[in-house]
Order: C-alpha cells, then structure tokens, then sequence
C-alpha cells in the first residue's frame, strides 16, 4: 500500500485553510507494521482520517491518492460524490481502529446488533450467525468472554470497549489497517493481547499491513518493522525501526527518543529529557525547515529553504543537518534541555 501527495486541510473562519496534513506519501510493504509518530497536533490522526476516508467538514483532503494493490483510490473529498466514490473501500479495504472508544461504540446497540450492521452494510447476504461466529473468533484473540456480545456500551468497562472497538474495526479483515492510538486505554496485559492479536492476523494474512499511530516509542520500537516520524504536518523521517532508534538521523527524531522512558536495563540510569519549544503554528509555518526554530543545529539554510528528503538505504530524512553529516547518528544529549 502506498498513499501519495496527501495533503488535507481544515477550514478556519478566517477564510485561510490551515494544513494539517502537507503534501505526505506513506509506504506499507506487505505484511508489515508502520509506526506513525510524532508529536501531538503534528497531523497523525488527520492522516490517518484522510487515510480511512472519514475526513469530514471543516477538514478536507485536497490532494493525494492510495494505491492498494491494481486499485488506485483518489482520496480527495472536494467532489460531491466523494462520499459515495469512498463508501465501498471503508471498513473493507481500509480500516480505522478510532483514538477514544469511550465514543465509538453506539449506546443504544448492544454489541451483537452493532456487529451485524457493520457487516450486513459491506454485505447483504451476510447472516447473522457468520458476522456472529466472526465477531467470536476476534473476542477469542483478545481473551475477552462472548457475554459482551450481550451487553451494552455502558456496561463495559474502559479497556474492554477499547478491545471491542478493535474487533468492529477488523470485522471485514480490511487489507490496511489505521490504529489510532490502539492502547492507550489499556493495561500492560491488554496492550500485549491486542498487540499480539495484530500480529497474528497479519501473520494469518488476514490483514496486509497495519499503520500504528502512537506516542509510546517503546511500543512502537517492539511491534513495528518502520517507523514515519512526523513533524507539523510533515513526514521529516523514515526506515526500518531498529535503524531508526540506533541511528536517528533527524534531530527532532533523536529529541523525541531522549523524551520517552523506554523499558530497558539502563533505565535508571538515563535522563528524560524535554524537547525546548513547542510545535509551530500551522496557519504560519516557519520557512524553510519547520523544526529549526526548536533545532540546536539550525543552519542558515535550515531558515530559508525546505530539505528534500535524502536517502540513506532504506533509511529517508529531510533535513539539511543530515546532508552535511552522511552516517552520523544525531547525539540525544545535544538535541533536548
């Protein structure tokens, strides 16, 4: 899978669209897990949204296509039929597994019913004991009890809704799936489950390849095969995880690794610490590279002038620092306060 040129944009009551997403392409080889992650408010679920097909007003994706095997996926929502263009693709080719469940469960359903009007909305002819038997199968990879088939959203607790939202979201076995923040709810024994359960299903080939937005890097280092870094609306760095997180090579990258307590054995020895700053306004970027406001190693043509991306392998970075420095990796003791 692979999504080009994405940029989407929020209309604002001043008349300027602001971007939130700006001009983004996103690879998903087959079989894989691609982190997502960044700061908050640099453009993770509004790719993600733009991605799922759901942007709605005042967001509009204005440019940028998916291609998914022979299928080429116009993403723009500026025409009139666009909703009806994307409605056979949601759920089924592309799926979102949503940030905040406590919201995505409808109250008035119990889960059963729910269940069978998202597969019975892709499939007519789907009955009711198969979108059951498969709603079954999924509980079973969470070890959740089938009783919650029975109940309403009320009565489940937090990180059961969580799970249950990821059993709708996969109902379709879509080829890509989004996950938005998938275990931010959860306990450390939920976050395993449904981690693993991710992983069988791409292994059973049930699902092609998973985008995983999040801020925990240290999920993302254990369950991801890439990792996309992205800044103010931009993807600034990309490659294989392990490479990224030995040898960050942006330094909002490497600032963003020394901010996050990761579980290892020189965890009591190891400082967190704090990236100076804040992410820019994107109504009125900065020019030229948008960290270099926050970056210790700003050159003058960090100001003036955007990087191109530079590749390294299968390693990609924008960023004029990493130009002048081929291979060397971005001291974390430089980049932060």
């Amino acid at each position: 899978m692979r999504a080009s040129n994405v940029t989407a944009v929020y209309a604002a009551d001043t008349g300027q669209d602001v971007p939130a997403v700006d001009n983004v392409t996103i690879e998903v080889p087959e079989g894989q897990i691609v982190g997502l992650a960044g700061e908050s408010g640099c453009g993770k679920t509004t790719l993600g949204n733009a991605l799922a097909m759901i942007a709605n007003p005042p967001l509009y994706v204005v440019a940028g296509s998916m291609q998914i095997d022979d299928q080429t996926i116009d993403l723009t929502t500026l025409a009139k039929d666009s909703n009806n263009l994307h409605r056979p693709y949601r759920g089924a080719t592309v799926s979102l597994l949503p940030q905040g469940a406590m919201n995505a469960i409808s109250p008035t359903l119990r889960i059963r019913d729910l269940v069978m009007d998202v597969m019975s909305a892709h499939d007519k002819n789907v009955t009711k004991a198969e979108a059951l038997d498969r709603a079954t199968d999924r509980l079973k990879m969470l070890s959740m009890p089938t009783r919650v088939l029975d109940q309403y959203a009320h009565q489940l607790s937090g990180g059961m809704k969580q799970r249950m939202v990821t059993v709708v979201s996969t109902l379709l076995d879509p080829k890509l799936l989004i996950a938005d923040e998938p275990t931010s709810a959860l306990d450390v024994s939920s976050q395993k489950q449904l981690i693993e359960m991710l992983l069988q299903m791409i292994e059973m080939k049930i699902m092609r390849g998973v985008i995983f937005i999040t801020h925990d890097l240290p999920v993302l280092s254990m369950v991801t095969d890439r990792l996309a870094i992205m800044y103010a609306g931009k993807i600034i760095e990309n490659g294989l995880t392990e490479d990224l997180v030995h040898n960050a090579r942006h330094p909002y990258t490497s600032a963003l690794l020394a901010a996050v307590l990761d579980p290892t054995v020189e965890t009591r020895t190891k400082h967190v610490l704090g990236i100076p700053g804040s992410p820019p306004n994107l109504a009125n970027p900065p020019s030229g590279c948008r960290f270099h406001p926050r970056c210790p190693f700003a050159m003058d043509e960090c100001t003036t002038t955007e990087p191109a991306f530079l590749s390294e392998g299968n390693h990609q970075i924008a960023c004029w620092w990493a130009e002048k420095n081929p291979g060397v990796t971005v001291p974390m003791e430089v980049t932060t306060v």
